[in-house]
């Protein structure tokens, strides 16, 4: 379906850069003035979900709950499409908040507009959401619900999300510890990225098919992977920690212990400059450490 907006105004949504949020947010507040000036409400109040995503995914949680805290009070019956993503956008705040009651609550509802109304797109998502903050035994079914409609649907923009669900499903099935059909999962996800000619993208499902062979126990083949993503990621001047420490799990795997040696100190390098990793997985990073000395 259509967006609810005047054709004259642009779409915010092709400004996204979520490796950025903080610039993606300046981008949006640049387009804010024009959007209040339009007349067009439920354009407004769009894009003031969009802020507040970004503003989430800064940590800046109190600020996006106000920002939809002025998307609520500019909802009309007919803004069907605005309504369903301040539901998506209030869902995913208490999500990042560890709320997941709330999130649930927000998402469902979200869920039932979208399919209500035909936005596929906005579904897919909602299902992708819910399949994250489910419990684990109901992560599955609701993954396999966006799957489902994003491979059906006729909405271009809802089959870009095959990519991330793929990526997801597998990870669920790898947290329960169903090597192989996460394998099959990350397969399928990287041939999707491939199929798409995304490079940045392909790089990271060519990453997580190789975590799922190590798995498996199929060290060479992932370390060989690894290699590859390496030499892509230096020839386009970035450094990756997390290759590193993959490349030196499957060499430690291998036996060869002094060249995993020198890529767990790498790995101990970067990540060590992660602030969620600090936060979060102590225990990783001092077995980095560790494990490099």
């Amino acid at each position: 379906m259509l967006p609810e907006r005047a054709t004259d105004l642009p779409n915010f949504d092709e400004l996204w850069d979520y490796n950025n949020p903080r610039e993606t947010e300046a981008r949006f507040r640049a387009l804010l003035p024009h959007a209040r000036e339009s007349g067009d409400v439920s354009y407004l109040a769009q894009l003031l979900t969009q802020i507040a995503r970004a503003q989430g995914l800064q940590g800046k949680f109190k600020a996006a709950h106000a920002t939809l805290d002025e998307v609520q009070g500019l909802l009309r019956d007919d803004h069907h499409v605005a309504r369903i993503r301040y539901l998506l956008e209030r869902g995913r705040v208490f999500n990042s908040l560890q709320r997941s009651t709330q999130a649930r609550e927000f998402l469902h509802q979200a869920w039932d507009l979208a399919r209500q109304k035909g936005e596929d797109y906005h579904a897919v998502d909602a299902a992708h959401m819910m399949g994250i903050v489910e419990p684990p035994d109901r992560q599955l079914e609701w993954s396999q619900r966006a799957l489902y409609l994003a491979t059906r649907s006729t909405d271009p923009r809802a089959r870009e999300w095959l990519g991330p669900l793929y990526n997801n499903i597998g990870w669920t099935y790898h947290d329960l510890r169903r090597y192989d059909e996460a394998l099959i999962h990350f397969r399928k996800g990287l041939e999707w990225r491939q199929r798409q000619k995304q490079p940045r993208e392909t790089r990271i499902a060519a990453w997580t098919f190789a975590r799922g062979l190590r798995s498996v126990g199929r060290y060479e083949e992932a370390l060989e992977i690894q290699r590859d993503n390496l030499q892509q990621a230096e020839s386009s001047g970035e450094v990756d920690g997390l290759i590193q420490e993959e490349l030196a799990e499957c060499l430690l795997a291998l036996g060869q212990q002094e060249e995993a040696r020198e890529h767990f100190a790498r790995a101990y390098e970067l990540l060590s400059q992660d602030d969620w990793l600090r936060k979060h997985e102590p225990a990783r990073l001092q077995r980095l450490q560790q494990l490099s000395e």
